[in-house]
């Protein structure tokens, strides 16, 4: 029995030589390189060029329904413009919902205004992109969205390919095959076009967890920083995402949402290191203890790590999500239906480098 696990072993491990010694070869000669040993061949994808999902309308009514505004630095509040100071904005990372401006002065709430210089318009920040709904029939390969504006490279392992064509941010495409060289995955996303794990962020929907109480659940998966809607086992709905950083970590579990609100003010941290105050946060939905699903309106970074524990969406997808929950959920108290809010499973397919 040794003997034979040494003999597979050993025949595993000339394979792989063989594999990179191939790569490397394609390399040097790019032109003249047969890449038909790698991934599936063009008739094959041929067959489903795309991913058969829809994707979300995009709301713009959603995203410039508030008059959006970061505060730079430390800033004072006075009572009417050139008025009297009444208190002060600590610097931090802070927004706040502008309501009129008059001669260089910000009306931010009911007799309170700052000068308008201090202020940044933050409405060209908020993210355009939208999650997508999933058919009711099983795809034919992983669907993934490209994290960053990239060109695939030629085969698994190998550079860049300006050849092979510019594949923008927040591309929708298949992963038709995958090859793992020096431990990383290379993905395959079409004819002799392959781009690293890193590149992308895959939907990959899971088993409903027995300690899933609900019908309606959502998954977040927190290496590939996607968010999946189910309803029973199918999935029906997925999209990107950012968590929490190593400091403020979104919790691995399985919780409930437990509160729901339109609009909610956000602050936390501390003054001169991490402070933040944010404003009328969209579409809010808390699930463990102050960690929340809600819509961002000041990144376009999805499907990277950047909160301090939430859950951000963009608006478009938070608002679908708020509205999908509500149908079995109405919020401040517990449905009669349910014993509680949709379930939230967070976890992680794999380890951050």
């Amino acid at each position: 029995m040794n003997t034979l696990i040494r003999v597979l072993f050993l025949i595993a491990l000339a394979s792989s030589v063989l594999f990179v010694s191939a790569t490397e070869n394609c390399e040097e000669d790019t032109d003249n390189c047969d890449t038909s040993d790698f991934g599936i061949s063009a008739e094959d994808i041929a067959k489903h060029p795309e991913p058969n999902v829809e994707t979300l309308d995009f709301n713009e009514d959603l995203i410039y329904d508030r008059w959006y505004k970061q505060v730079n630095g430390t800033v004072n509040v006075h009572d009417a413009p050139n008025g009297n100071i009444i208190r002060t904005i600590d610097e931090g990372f802070n927004f706040i919902t502008a309501l009129e401006e008059v001669d260089g002065w910000t009306k931010i709430n009911t007799d309170e205004w700052v000068q308008s210089a201090q202020l940044t318009y933050s409405g060209n920040v908020a993210s355009r992109f939208t999650g997508v709904m999933l058919p009711e029939e099983e795809l034919p390969y992983t669907v993934a969205w490209t994290l960053v504006n990239l060109y695939p490279s030629k085969v698994p392992g190998g550079d860049p390919r300006e050849s092979n064509g510019l594949h923008y941010r927040y591309t929708l495409l298949y992963i038709y095959d995958t090859v793992e060289i020096e431990g990383y995955r290379w993905y395959q996303i079409g004819e002799d076009k392959w781009v690293h794990q890193f590149n992308v962020a895959k939907i990959q929907p899971v088993e409903k967890p027995d300690d899933v109480n609900t019908e309606r659940w959502v998954s977040i998966d927190l290496y590939e920083q996607t968010l999946i809607a189910y309803e029973g086992e199918r999935p029906v709905f997925a999209t990107l995402i950012a968590t929490g950083l190593d400091r403020w970590p979104t919790r691995e579990g399985v919780y409930n949402i437990y509160y729901r609100k339109p609009r909610k003010h956000m602050s936390g941290g501390v003054v001169g290191d991490d402070y933040y105050f944010l404003e009328e946060v969209p579409w809010t939905m808390f699930f463990d203890e102050g960690r929340a699903l809600h819509g961002a309106y000041w990144h376009d970074a999805f499907g990277y790590r950047r909160s301090h524990g939430c859950v951000n969406l963009s608006i478009t997808d938070a608002h679908w999500l708020y509205k999908w929950v509500a149908e079995t959920f109405d919020g401040k108290l517990i449905s009669a239906d349910i014993e509680e809010g949709p379930a939230v499973y967070v976890y992680s397919t794999d380890q951050y480098q």
